[in-house]
């Protein structure tokens, strides 16, 4: 469907400019929300394990103690 750019007030997206500050005010919003949401999980993702290991390397790994934790656990099962 062709957009009529000759009346007034139309665009190439055929949204009014209400509509289109609607649209800019909920994208730009939605973005930002987006952003923070992902500069938290980088943060956290930094702290469980740093991007750039040190000289030793990674010292420790989630998986070191788990073998401890599950044998604990079947004991306390048994």
């Amino acid at each position: 469907m062709p957009s009529d750019l000759s009346r007034p007030g139309a665009s190439m997206s055929g949204l009014t400019e209400n509509e289109a500050k609607e649209f800019h005010g909920i994208f730009l919003t939605s973005f930002i929300i987006f952003t923070v949401v992902a500069i938290i999980a980088h943060f956290l993702a930094w702290q469980w394990r740093p991007w750039l290991p040190g000289p030793k390397g990674y010292a420790s790994s989630m998986l070191d103690g788990a073998g401890t934790m599950v044998s604990h656990a079947i004991s306390l099962l048994a």
